[in-house]
């Protein structure tokens, strides 16, 4: 049992590596967790059935579209702070009681629930799984939740040794993971009569709701994108207010004689991606420079408290107004005399369809590959600079988020 359970601790930990990528990715350790983890996420993109478990399902790069995602996104912050708030204070209560020799945890949480910290940890993990919304992380996810009921099937066996009929008074009492009138009611309801197919099934029943979810999730993100279009160019804003700018300049921007030049080398769909300057999350989209490599710079902590308590400061603040003047090498705003300065990322969109909408261009079997930026004063139509990229992004060829 002893190897058991280090094999699930070990697929557990798995999960929280994973789920805490988005961490990683901007800590110095990036280039370390990409060597082993990002050949897992290229083999993942390689076949056509597995190259969604690398997508991402919920929007990280704009503000997500509606009030209803927008309160996905902060209950990802809730449950994650929630949960690991409610799993620190049950394990103090659990081994001051080991330390006391007070017997077993039976009030608190406790007196609710047999396995609060399992609970709380499942929450944790379902708030990573929005936060970092890879599909990926949600099938680890119920893997994990699976495997915390064979431990607490495990922790109860063991109970029952060690503490007999007091426990097992407990057991009779107390739900698993949920209160006992709840249980009850889904112990009514229809279920093969072998506990392991049963088991099997509840299995097989959170794996489908949960990608399921994933899935529908990422349609209505897609439906609700904002799209501006002409021709095979399409343009999405990462700030809301920019809308204005994509009906009113977007069609001007395209006729500059940079911009025509180059996108006349290419007939295929494009992307253009309206960010501020200072657009903390624009090496996501394409390798623009070392100063938006975040892994290169040292604000790991302050960049993780945004992410999880103000979760849309560094998209409706102009970029990362919280974050620039903390992070050293990172560049000043350009400023044409008082025109608003906004960068154009162009991106070509390798795809199987050929119109330039959103379920196209967001497809999951839609490839990017950036083509270059150019800075505009848009109320003045200037253009400021333009610059061409090469292939990959800010971590190279790590498929990162489209939305």
């Amino acid at each position: 049992m002893t190897k058991s359970r280090a094999l699930i601790g070990g697929v557990i930990a798995l999960y929280f590596v994973i789920a805490l990528e988005v961490l990683i990715m901007i800590s110095p350790f990036a280039a370390f967790f990409y060597t082993a983890f990002n050949p897992v996420l290229l083999l993942f993109a390689q076949w056509p059935a597995t190259r969604w478990l690398a997508a991402f399902f919920l929007p990280h790069m704009v503000l997500p579209p509606g009030l209803f995602l927008q309160t996905v996104r902060v209950a990802g912050s809730v449950l994650f702070v929630g949960g690991t708030v409610t799993f620190l204070g049950c394990a103090v209560q659990v081994y001051s009681h080991k330390l006391l020799r007070r017997g077993p945890a039976l009030g608190g949480l406790y007196a609710w629930v047999r396995h609060p910290q399992y609970l709380a940890l499942g929450l944790t993990g379902l708030g990573l799984a929005i936060l970092w919304p890879r599909f990926l992380t949600l099938v680890l996810w119920s893997v994990m939740v699976a495997l915390y009921y064979v431990l607490a099937r495990d922790e109860e066996r063991r109970m029952l040794g060690q503490f007999g009929d007091q426990y097992r008074e407990y057991l009779v009492r107390t739900g698993m993971f949920f209160p006992r009138l709840l249980e009850r009611v889904l112990d009514r309801l229809p279920s093969p009569r072998s506990p392991v197919l049963r088991r099997l099934l509840g299995f097989a029943f959170l794996l489908a709701l949960s990608i399921g979810g994933g899935f529908a999730l990422r349609a209505c993100t897609v439906s609700r994108l904002p799209l501006w279009s002409q021709g095979r160019v399409a343009a999405l804003a990462i700030l809301p207010a920019d809308g204005m700018f994509l009906e009113h300049r977007m069609a001007d921007v395209l006729t500059l004689p940079d911009v025509r030049s180059r996108l006349a080398k290419d007939t295929g769909l494009v992307l253009v991606y309206l960010v501020p300057q200072q657009y903390v999350m624009q090496g996501m989209i394409a390798d623009i420079g070392p100063e938006w490599r975040l892994y290169e710079h040292h604000q790991t902590l302050a960049m993780i408290w945004d992410w999880v308590f103000h979760p849309f400061r560094h998209l409706q603040g102009g970029g990362h107004t919280a974050m620039a003047g903390h992070m050293s090498g990172m560049p000043a705003p350009t400023a044409a005399g008082t025109g608003i300065v906004r960068r154009f990322i162009f991106v070509r969109i390798v795809a199987p369809g050929e119109a330039a909408d959103a379920a196209t261009l967001f497809a999951i079997t839609a490839a990017r590959i950036p083509q270059f930026f150019v800075d505009v004063d848009v109320p003045n139509l200037v253009q400021l600079a333009i610059k061409d990229l090469g292939p990959g992004t800010g971590w190279g060829n790590v498929p990162t988020p489209m939305f």
